[in-house]
């Protein structure tokens, strides 16, 4: 994944096609994450979510940026959340100034 841009595919996906490209067994990438492979065939195939831990695991394991991972984990999470509401975009907006804000007001403490 290249800095700071969205994939339209969904994380199950991206990750799929990494460890295919890397020659990455199931198997293999589920035993470094410690969990069943028929879980991580479910989250390839977006049946299960991941864990922010899982995230972070496979981002290691298959060669890409944490941060960017996370961000399209999150952002898909979102997207999801609010795809079939007709303010979806009001939404967005209003959750961004809520997080400035909670930046800058809350957190400090």
């Amino acid at each position: 994944m290249s800095n700071n841009i969205i994939h339209m595919e969904t994380v199950g996906q991206i990750i799929r096609a990494k460890r295919e490209s890397l020659g990455l067994l199931l198997r293999q990438v589920a035993s470094y994450l410690d969990i069943d492979q028929a879980i991580l065939s479910k989250i390839e195939r977006n049946e299960r979510k991941p864990t922010k831990e899982n995230i972070m695991k496979l981002a290691e394991i298959l060669k890409l940026d944490k941060e960017d991972l996370w961000v399209q984990f999150m952002s898909e999470k979102i997207a999801y959340e609010i795809a079939n509401e007709d303010c979806a975009g009001k939404v967005l907006k209003a959750a961004e100034q809520k997080v400035k804000y909670l930046k800058s007001n809350l957190i400090k403490s």
